[in-house]
């Protein structure tokens, strides 16, 4: 009995000792106490983190990717609605102990926010309408007049700030959509990600994608976590580590239009 208690003991700290999962912590613990991970998405993030109007379902890379995150800790997952105006005070006040809902780094967020690595990149891409007699093609959007629609609390805002030197631009913010704003000819063009444009091309048989000329700014997207957890980090390091090795990134980023775009 001694010999097969030792050998289970033995199993068990090797298993362990193979996640830093059991590393204490303040969310690790809290979430093997309760069994349950709260993961804040914002859902409007089309093949990402996006819950259809209708049917309530959610779908995107990061509803795959935190299902596998929940299962390799054994808890229920449990999204919190989010955005990103208000994901640092989410976090921050314990809403959500991680948001995964391809969140860009930028020096003003990693002040206040860690990050994991990078799992995803885009570049800024334009969306218009077929029939905009404004905006056709990249070169009209920086002209007198142009209202250039950026969803508030995103980087497209300061990026195209940076950019534009005629154009005026205009930030969305919930509820109305850059969408809404679009067709209703109160914006000329928006201003998104890789990721938000192919779903919405999908879907929307009135859209346009404009991709520019020569790289905007190519930004990194990673899972953030609140400050102060050092073995929380580095469990969801070691999560984004092993999704890369064993193909579960690739796997959703293909399912989700996204393969061009993850980080190796």
């Amino acid at each position: 009995m001694k010999r097969i208690v030792l050998s289970l003991s033995l199993l068990s700290g090797a298993c362990l000792a193979a996640w830093p999962a059991v590393q204490a912590g303040p969310v690790s613990d809290r979430v093997r106490s309760t069994g349950v991970l709260r993961v804040c998405i914002w859902p409007d993030y089309y093949g990402v983190t996006y819950r259809h109007p209708r049917t309530r379902e959610l779908k995107g890379i990061d509803i795959d990717l935190s299902a596998e995150l929940a299962k390799d800790l054994g808890a229920r997952l449990e999204y919190v609605d989010s955005s990103f105006p208000s994901l640092v005070a989410d976090l921050t006040s314990r809403r959500c102990d991680v948001a995964m809902s391809a969140i860009a780094v930028t020096p003003q967020r990693q002040q206040v926010l860690d990050f994991t690595q990078p799992y995803l990149h885009s570049d800024v891409y334009a969306i218009t309408t077929k029939n905009n007699a404004v905006v056709t093609q990249w070169s009209d959007i920086d002209q007198p007049g142009v209202r250039v629609g950026v969803q508030q609390g995103t980087l497209t805002g300061p990026i195209m700030a940076a950019q534009l030197q005629h154009a005026r631009v205009v930030p969305v913010d919930a509820p109305a959509t850059r969408e809404q704003e679009l067709i209703s000819g109160r914006v000329d063009v928006f201003m998104t990600n890789y990721f938000y444009s192919r779903q919405l091309l999908d879907n929307a048989n009135w859209a346009k994608l404009l991709v520019p000329a020569h790289s905007i700014r190519v930004v990194p997207y990673a899972y953030a976590v609140r400050p102060g957890d050092g073995a929380w980090l580095r469990q969801m390091e070691d999560f984004v580590a092993r999704i890369k090795r064993d193909g579960r990134l690739k796997a959703a980023a293909e399912k989700n239009g996204l393969g061009q775009v993850i980080e190796p």
